[in-house]
């Protein structure tokens, strides 16, 4: 525990959510859900007029339609997150060499090794400093929070949401910790949870009154003592600038049971070069190979085939991952694929194309347009699988809240498509509530386009934290225990 509340945590608040209404003026003050939007998706964040509705993240998609019908649902927009999550971390950097993302939109600072706190009072000017620069850097809100220990400053940021700073001053941790319940502690899950509650133990004072002793009894050992640290608002761990990733992966749901062995194999294949682009972003190359696969009855299989040195070859990858699909089982159908690379590494090993006899028959295959696959007793006449693919198509090519530009009419974003059609509304960040207008999902003058930046004419940071320009949100809050704009 440092004697200073010098360690920063911030989080922004419901980020993509507020990214995206941010970036659509007719979205702002309104129920946003953004993830998957199929009957298996899953929320990933939702704006606090949504939470109101009871809307949370990782709740089903088709849940949160019944909880909030009226509400805007969208596809994620990663890059543009990770653009904002960029500006967010430059300005982070520059209060300290010792950051630590948890996340895009989460991360650990270590004040006192940027010599710009060393103080409550210091540290708080610094939290609401930084609350201004992310807000004029990119139009959105982080609530930050202050103390001696990582889990003090996390608990904190929490207490500050929405759009808030919560400063713990050292000597004060174990009466703020007391009340809360114990899932508030880091490890702290639904099972233990409900294992502690089942003897007794709800709050962290429960907790701290039971003693070390029977916290290892119930939780065993080396639990039961961090526990018990913990309990007491004891937290020794540094921040760590490093966080070197072990894997990269991507995965996909799929709306209805895949059962076509084809379209499984071509699946697998897509997810493989995904998971390159992902690994080629963050300059890196792997090993090891895996292979997800949950069937329909929901059991999950794993298989791994590790290389003679890492790659990022996406035909190598792709090759990898085909072969070890041929080990399973997808009779039944599959409901989930993911493909991912680990035992990374920051260099490749040129010759691993002599690994698959055929990958050029691979890539030359892969990269050539799928024939339909008849289905027994089709024909012709059998419109209606040509429809449904149609429509998948459509709503792949046409995501919902991504960015489209019409030749016309400029730039705007997919309200939503269906029935060979796409609605789009006409608008951008900063600028008024747009028109709606329909067209075909062919149509010749509308294509995808990249996001915009939230911020057109962000105020310039490049001298922060020695010389800051004067807040355009107000005077820094004088000292106390919380501050909200």
């Amino acid at each position: 525990m440092r004697p200073a509340p010098t360690i920063l945590h911030l989080d922004m608040d419901a980020f993509y959510a507020s990214a995206e209404q941010a970036a659509k003026p007719s979205l702002r003050g309104k129920a946003v859900v953004v993830g998957g939007l199929g009957p298996r998706g899953v929320v990933a964040t939702a704006s606090y007029e949504a939470r109101l509705l009871g809307v949370h993240s990782a709740m089903p998609t088709a849940q949160a339609r019944r909880l909030a019908p009226n509400a805007a649902y969208l596809v994620p927009r990663f890059s543009l997150y990770r653009s904002v999550s960029e500006q967010v971390m430059e300005l982070l950097g520059r209060l300290s060499p010792l950051v630590e993302p948890l996340s895009l939109d989460e991360a650990f600072v270590d004040l006192e090794a940027g010599g710009v706190a060393d103080s409550a009072v210091s540290a708080r000017r610094t939290g609401e400093r930084l609350r201004t620069a992310i807000r004029e850097v990119t139009g959105l809100s982080g609530s930050v929070g202050l103390a001696g220990s990582k889990m003090l400053a996390k608990i904190a940021s929490e207490q500050a949401k929405p759009d808030g700073l919560v400063l713990i001053e050292p000597g004060t941790e174990r009466e703020l910790l007391a009340p809360l319940s114990v899932r508030t502690l880091p490890g702290v899950g639904p099972a233990t949870g409900d294992h502690l509650r089942r003897a007794g133990m709800t709050t962290v004072h429960d907790l701290a009154e039971a003693g070390e002793a029977e916290l290892v009894r119930l939780v065993g050992k080396a639990h039961g003592h961090g526990l018990y640290r913990m309990a007491l608002g004891l937290d020794d761990r540094p921040v760590v600038a490093e966080r070197d990733a072990k894997s990269v992966s991507v995965e996909d749901t799929f709306d209805v049971d895949l059962h076509d062995r084809v379209r499984v194999r071509a699946e697998v294949e897509r997810l493989a070069v995904r998971c390159v682009e992902r690994l080629r972003s963050a300059d890196r190359s792997g090993r090891t190979v895996v292979l997800k696969v949950r069937r329909y009855d929901f059991s999950t299989l794993t298989r791994s085939e590790t290389l003679r040195g890492p790659t990022d070859d996406p035909t190598v990858v792709r090759e990898a991952a085909a072969r070890l699909l041929e080990a399973v089982d997808t009779t039944g159908g599959v409901r989930l694929l993911g493909v991912g690379v680990t035992g990374l590494a920051d260099f490749t090993q040129e010759d691993l194309f002599a690994q698959a006899a055929d990958a050029r028959e691979l890539a030359a295959r892969s990269e050539a347009p799928e024939k339909p696959v008849a289905e027994e007793g089709g024909g012709p006449a059998d419109e209606e699988p040509a429809r449904e693919g149609a429509e998948q198509l459509a709503a792949r090519r046409w995501p919902a809240g991504h960015d489209v530009r019409h030749a016309v009419l400029g730039h705007g974003w997919v309200q939503g498509s269906g029935v060979g059609r796409v609605t789009v509304r006409f608008e951008e960040p900063g600028g008024p509530v747009g028109r709606v207008v329909t067209f075909r999902i062919d149509d010749p003058e509308l294509s995808p386009a990249d996001p915009m930046p939230l911020v057109r004419d962000p105020v310039d940071y490049s001298s922060w934290p020695a010389s800051l320009p004067k807040s355009r949100s107000g005077p820094v809050s004088a000292a106390g225990g919380e501050s909200r704009p």
